[in-house]
């Protein structure tokens, strides 16, 4: 992982110092027609409700729409390969997401390098994940999770949204910092994960904190704690995991990338457009209330968010032996 994100680095300074006329002609122009934001989500998520806040913006601001499809499918890899064989001319773009990240160690064979075929654009936002527990469950806090799962060990189940997702390595890292025994299910989406843990079917979950936000609220889902190192504004009295297990840490992420090539000056209009709606107002009380937290920045900033969370899931995706399904 190392060596993969040395070149990361290396290859978006060299990118970076291209000039304008070997990047293409007409990126002066851009957009001058309509630009797709691809996602390898369902709509009705966080990815969903990130990209189209992102492409209301972008539309508004550059003065082109910009068209948000949604494409499901082999853990983001079907939207993913689909952005990067497209022309690099900045008219199709990716949210990527932490599984780019993650799928990288979790598949032997894809038919792209992430790393190395994409054009790092700008961060969006981060938020944490939510420790939650089914309310039949005779735990309040993260210690007393431990010493459940230690006394009970294989009895707690974790749901997740599927094999390598970000909800399943979050608890697999859990389970290495801790040194509990705690049972993975995955279900094919977050939503089925949710309806089987308010039914009890499954005791616990590590899901993002927007789409277990309001079921907690409501007191359908106990919450135990957030994954980030810092505590999140939309749940100040919630305790974070490192707290207890100290150095645990997992959140998910939301940015933009091209195809690798895209130009320079599409890149620089984009990443500006962004860091200004990332400080507008009233868009970043919109990210608030998801839970969010934001990621203004250069390209190259994100580049190196992007890297450092390849290395560091994969060194989880290793240790628990994750394979994909």
């Amino acid at each position: 992982m190392k060596l993969s994100r040395r070149k990361f680095l290396h290859a978006a300074a060299g990118a970076a110092a291209l000039p304008a006329g070997a990047r293409g002609a007409s990126a002066t122009d851009y957009p001058s027609r309509p630009v797709h934001l691809i996602i390898g989500y369902p709509p009705g998520g966080s990815a969903d409700m990130t990209a189209r806040l992102t492409a209301q913006w972008l539309s508004e601001r550059l003065g082109q729409q910009f068209i948000v499809e949604s494409r499901p499918g082999a853990a983001t890899n079907i939207a993913t390969e689909s952005v990067l064989r497209a022309t690099p001319d900045g008219y199709t773009l990716l949210l990527a997401a932490p599984a780019n990240a993650t799928n990288v160690a979790l598949f032997a064979q894809l038919n792209f390098d992430f790393i190395r075929d994409i054009t790092p654009i700008a961060g969006i936002i981060r938020f944490p994940d939510v420790v939650d527990v089914n309310l039949s469950v005779p735990v309040h806090s993260i210690p007393e999770l431990i010493s459940y799962a230690k006394a009970n060990p294989g009895k707690l189940n974790f749901a997740s949204s599927g094999i390598g997702s970000t909800l399943h390595v979050a608890g697999e890292l859990f389970k290495m910092m801790a040194g509990v025994d705690i049972v993975h299910v995955p279900y094919r989406g977050g939503g089925p994960a949710l309806v089987d843990l308010m039914s009890g079917r499954v005791q616990l979950m590590f899901d993002n904190l927007p789409t277990s936000l309001e079921f907690i609220r409501v007191g359908k889902l106990r919450p135990l704690a957030v994954t980030t190192t810092a505590r999140s504004a939309v749940l100040p009295d919630l305790p974070t995991v490192a707290d207890f297990v100290p150095g645990y840490e997992a959140s998910a992420w939301y940015g933009l990338v091209a195809p690798k090539g895209a130009p320079a000056e599409v890149v620089e209009t984009l990443n500006k457009t962004i860091n200004a709606m990332l400080a507008d107002p009233a868009a970043k009380a919109r990210f608030t209330d998801l839970g969010a937290s934001l990621l203004p920045g250069s390209a190259a900033n994100f580049g190196k968010l992007i890297a450092d969370e390849t290395e560091k899931w994969g060194k989880v995706i290793k240790f628990a032996g994750i394979k994909p399904e």
